[in-house]
């Protein structure tokens, strides 16, 4: 889970603080591992957990694309940057968005707010059931047990000459759950310094447990780790 009402805050401001993120050398790794899997004849694209749609500006050049997110603020954003393209308000675990699609993703570790087994299981069977025939879906994981460093503080900023945006947090581990207060510290030219925080919850659900709910839902596996950029991991089903 995390607390929704925080981007109501940072809508705005999301795409600063992930600036350097490298949204394009991403999507041409997608598009690559896209055009191997792919068995599906159409170019119909669904991006799960959206976010401000910074992805789809580059996978819009391939796919005719639709993005869905939970949070309208983060929609918001994401249609005035891409006005031509189709997104939706809709929570990952309950998609019910009438039509089929050749590829779906779920970027940026989405899978892992998906706490309970039962949500997961849902979730993903919402995936195969919006896939085509020969379709594929490529997840993004979160970290594995046991490599996430507990307790580690970590920092994020960006300045220019009209804002500045710190964000600062620890964590700390409940049971299969990574939990994150991210707080962040916002001054804008003019205006008094904004402070907010942002909690986040996030389960390692192992490879394995993933891996056999996919299988469960008839989508073919396997795995794609060779590439920095996707270093947590990344699951790729095809829809038999």
């Amino acid at each position: 889970m995390t607390d929704t009402n925080s981007y109501q805050t940072l809508a705005k401001y999301y795409d600063k603080i992930y600036e350097l993120k490298d949204y394009k050398g991403e999507s041409e790794i997608l598009k690559q591992l896209i055009k191997q899997y792919k068995r599906s004849a159409g170019k119909e694209l669904l991006d799960v957990a959206c976010g401000t749609g910074t992805h789809l500006a580059f996978l819009k050049e391939a796919f005719t694309c639709t993005g869905s997110d939970l949070n309208a603020d983060m929609i918001a954003v994401a249609k005035e940057k891409h006005p031509e393209i189709n997104f939706e308000v809709a929570d990952m675990s309950e998609l019910e968005l009438g039509k089929k699609f050749d590829v779906i993703t779920c970027l940026f570790s989405s899978i892992a707010y998906i706490i309970s087994k039962e949500r997961l299981s849902k979730t993903i069977k919402g995936f195969a059931e919006h896939l085509k025939p020969g379709g594929v879906v490529l997840i993004e994981q979160w970290l594995d047990k046991d490599i996430f460093r507990a307790g580690e503080p970590h920092i994020a900023t960006y300045k220019n000459d009209d804002l500045i945006i710190t964000r600062v947090n620890t964590s700390e581990v409940k049971g299969e759950i990574s939990i994150f207060d991210m707080h962040y510290l916002i001054a804008e030219r003019g205006k008094t310094v904004n402070h907010f925080v942002e909690h986040h919850e996030l389960a390692m659900h192992p490879t394995e447990l993933l891996l056999s709910i996919m299988i469960e839902n008839n989508l073919e596996t396997a795995k794609f780790k060779n590439d920095p950029k996707f270093d947590r991991g990344l699951l790729i089903g095809v829809k038999k």
